[in-house]
Formats: C-alpha cells, sequence, structure tokens
C-alpha cells in the first residue's frame, strides 16, 4: 500500500514528487513511456526561472528526479497498463503488477501530435519543435514554418513573427479548421504566408542534425519542390495521455481532465498535474506549480483522514 502513487516523470511529475517525498508521504513515481516529458526532447531551455544561462532539457529534468530521491521519492521504469478508480485505495496495474495506493497524482502529460516523418522524429530539438513559446526565441531573423490549420497553428504562427525574418504555414487543404478571429489575424500578418493544398514530404538534413530545409507537395498538381527554412514547427495539436483512465474520471471530448477546483478530479484521491488538464499554457514552470499544488492537496487529504 503507497500513500500516493504518481503517474508521470516530467516537470509535473517530479515536481509533485518532491514536494511528497518532503512531506514524509514516500511517493512511488511511475516514469511513464516519455521518461521526463515534452522536456526531454528539448535541448535547451532558457525561460525556466532560476538558470539565468539555460539549462539543458533533459538535465533540468533528471535534476529534479535526483531531488526527489534525495528526499525518498521510488521511481520505477514501466506505464500504467489498467486502473481501477471505482473505489480506495485505488489498484494500478503496472506492467502486469498490481499497486494499491490511497491518492493518485495524474502527471502523464500530453503527446504532441506529429506528422510522422522519420526526418521529423529525427530532428526533433534540432530544428523540429511542437512548442512555439519554448523555442521561438532561437530563430531570431530566421525563416521558419509551421504545419497546420487550426487555432494552434495560427496563434504559432503570429506568435513566431515576433522572431523569424518570415513565418510560412502549411495546410494539407485549402479550408481550414481555425476560428474566423484566429485565421483573419493571420491573414492580416504580411510576415506569414500561406501554402494550402501542400504536404511535408521530408525534412532535410538529418546528416547535418538540424534543420535546413523541406520538400512539399502540392496535392492539387502533385508538384514537389524544396524551401529552406531554419525552424519546423508542428502545431496539430496534442493528445493528453489519459485514455486509461476515460470513463473513470471527469475529461472533456479531447480526454483532458476536467479540474473540480485546485488540482481536484471528479474522483476523490485522484489529482491531476500539467498538461493532462492544461491545454492552454503548457509550460515546464506551470507543469512544476501544478505538480507543487498536487502534492499538498495530497498531503492535506491524508492528514485529515488520519493517515
Amino acid at each position: 500500500m503507497r500513500n500516493v502513487v504518481i503517474i508521470g516523470s516530467g516537470c509535473a511529475g517530479n515536481t509533485a514528487a518532491i514536494y511528497a517525498a518532503r512531506a514524509g508521504l514516500d511517493p512511488l513515481v511511475i516514469k511513464g513511456i516519455d521518461v521526463g516529458g515534452q522536456l526531454s526532447w528539448t535541448t535547451e531551455v532558457e525561460n525556466f526561472p532560476g538558470f539565468p544561462e539555460g539549462i539543458n532539457g533533459p538535465e533540468l529534468v533528471d535534476s529534479m528526479k535526483r531531488q526527489a530521491e534525495r528526499f525518498g521519492a521510488y521511481f520505477m521504469d514501466g506505464s500504467v497498463l489498467e486502473a481501477d478508480l471505482s473505489k480506495r485505495p485505488f489498484r494500478l496495474n503496472i506492467e502486469g503488477t498490481w499497486q494499491e495506493t490511497r491518492t493518485l497524482i495524474i502527471a502523464s502529460g500530453a503527446s504532441a501530435r506529429w506528422i510522422g516523418l522519420p526526418s521529423e522524429q529525427a530532428l526533433i530539438g534540432h530544428g523540429v519543435s511542437s512548442c512555439a513559446t519554448c523555442d521561438g526565441f532561437f530563430y531570431k531573423g530566421k525563416k521558419i514554418m509551421v504545419i497546420g490549420g487550426g487555432d494552434s497553428a495560427m496563434e504559432e504562427a503570429n506568435f513566431l513573427t515576433r522572431f523569424g525574418s518570415e513565418v510560412t504555414l502549411v495546410h494539407r487543404s485549402d479550408t481550414f479548421r481555425a476560428s474566423k478571429i484566429m485565421y483573419e489575424r493571420a491573414q492580416a500578418n504580411s510576415k506569414i504566408k500561406f501554402l494550402t493544398s501542400t504536404v511535408v514530404e521530408e525534412i532535410h538534413d538529418v546528416s547535418l542534425n538540424t534543420v535546413t530545409g523541406v520538400r512539399l507537395r502540392n496535392t492539387l498538381t502533385n508538384t514537389t519542390w524544396n524551401q529552406e527554412v531554419d525552424g519546423f514547427f508542428v502545431a496539430i495539436g496534442h493528445i493528453p495521455n489519459t485514455k486509461v483512465f476515460r470513463g473513470q474520471i471527469e475529461t472533456d471530448a479531447d480526454g483532458y481532465i476536467l479540474s473540480k477546483g485546485g488540482a481536484r478530479t471528479s474522483v476523490e484521491g485522484v489529482f491531476h498535474a500539467g498538461d493532462v488538464e492544461d491545454r492552454i499554457y503548457r509550460q515546464a514552470i506551470t507543469a512544476s506549480g501544478a505538480g507543487c499544488k498536487a502534492a499538498i492537496e495530497v498531503e492535506k487529504l491524508l492528514e485529515a483522514e488520519g493517515h
């Protein structure tokens, strides 16, 4: 029996582990498939407070992990395959082994949707990104490409014009899912160029370990051409990693956990932290803050119950 199990080892999960461990709760942290969360894909983090020279993403996450371990948190490899949240203690199937816990913090994050090209995956953190707020600063005066057709793509493209010399927004269709106001705002921005009915076939150059350009194809004419770009941003949405909990806690239509105030969910004793609930900010610092809140909520609940 555990006092608290934390699912996820990114900024939210690791911060929750630090606070829970310091409170003497001996938390168990399930690392998950994406160990370290989305930050583990980021080569340099310049906007996390306390690091004036910046810090490597994986290094930041590992520092949090070691800090949590120093206070007694235990980290376990693997993922949660099943969960029974129908009554307390909750039961979790971790790679075939069932674990009971009095409370649960879901900090399993959200995974960016990617196009799926091997070159895209190879260059994540080396010119390919899914977060303009995180990485836009690195492309001052450079050519940037954004992929997508929804509000996120419009917002990312507009934001990136603060840095790039030009921003090309590529969409596979000639119609956009974006709201009228977001689309019109992007259209009105003179630094944004639109390429519709166009798909990306390849991102160059894996051999150089950096983005130098892309190969594009017009879906109407089947014409292909190469275009020089320095930064490649994918903005086709995120998928919250909450599938194993669907039907047991309240989520919205996309699977994001619905907050019931603070870090609480619709199930007493189950708390959320980070991108499983946050579809707006999605920053390392907001995830850490959410992890802190969740751990404090756990401590208060267990104390009130006499554990």
